[in-house]
This record gives C-alpha cells, sequence and structure tokens, in this order.
C-alpha cells in the first residue's frame, strides 16, 4: 500500500478582511487631515526704478521683541493708528536679528489693515 502524503488545500482569498484594512486606512487619513485654509500674504520685493519723489519712506525694523518705526520704538497695536496719522503709503520692512517667521507674518497682518500702505519687505 502506497503512502499518500496529504496535500494542503488552497483556501480561498478573503476579500473582506482586504476591505477592512483599506476602510481603516481611509478613516485614518480622513481624521488626521486638516481642512482649514490657510491665510496668504503678499510679499513684494524691491525694483529698480526712477528715484522717487519728494516723500521719503518710512523705515520699519522688526527685532524679535521691539519694533521701530523710523528708530522710535512702537507698539504692534500702535503701528496702524502711528502709520495713518503719518498719511504715508511707501513703507520698508526690516528684519534684524533671529527674527522668525511668525513674527513676520504677524506684522504683515496688522499692516494689511492700513489702506493705501505700499510694504516692501527688504531682505
Amino acid at each position: 500500500m502506497p503512502l499518500e502524503i496529504a496535500r494542503p488545500r488552497r483556501r480561498r482569498l478573503s476579500m473582506t478582511s482586504l476591505i477592512d484594512v483599506i476602510f481603516l486606512l481611509l478613516l485614518f487619513f480622513m481624521l488626521t487631515s486638516t481642512f482649514s485654509r490657510y491665510g496668504e500674504v503678499e510679499l513684494s520685493g524691491a525694483a529698480r526704478g526712477a528715484a522717487g519723489g519728494d516723500d521719503a519712506p518710512l523705515f520699519l525694523s522688526v527685532d524679535e521683541s521691539t519694533l521701530r518705526l523710523n528708530g522710535e520704538p512702537v507698539a504692534m497695536n500702535a503701528l496702524p493708528q502711528r502709520l495713518a496719522a503719518r498719511g504715508e503709503r511707501r513703507l520698508l520692512v526690516s528684519l534684524s536679528g533671529e527674527v522668525i517667521s511668525q513674527r513676520l507674518i504677524d506684522v504683515l497682518a496688522v499692516l494689511r489693515g492700513v489702506d493705501g500702505l505700499a510694504v516692501t519687505v527688504l531682505q
């Protein structure tokens, strides 16, 4: 009597577990992603051109903790009022020291509220 070797039976591949895994991955990525819109800040570089008019632009120096408008310290919340009182239309913004980008974005967001102000960020 010959010895018979038992062959393993092939099972059918179940798609249920694969679909469950795909659904869980989809659910994970949907819950961990953010759907908030990020704000945009327009930056304009200085352009070469002819000499400006009679009025010299204001100069704003941004440091880690202080703001200086033409060399005088100014608080961030008082900046729009100071610029509106002067009636200036051109402002040069210079970064000094180790200023983080969030600080620059905060200053530019405040300056956005001043009507008719042309802001140029210097390198």
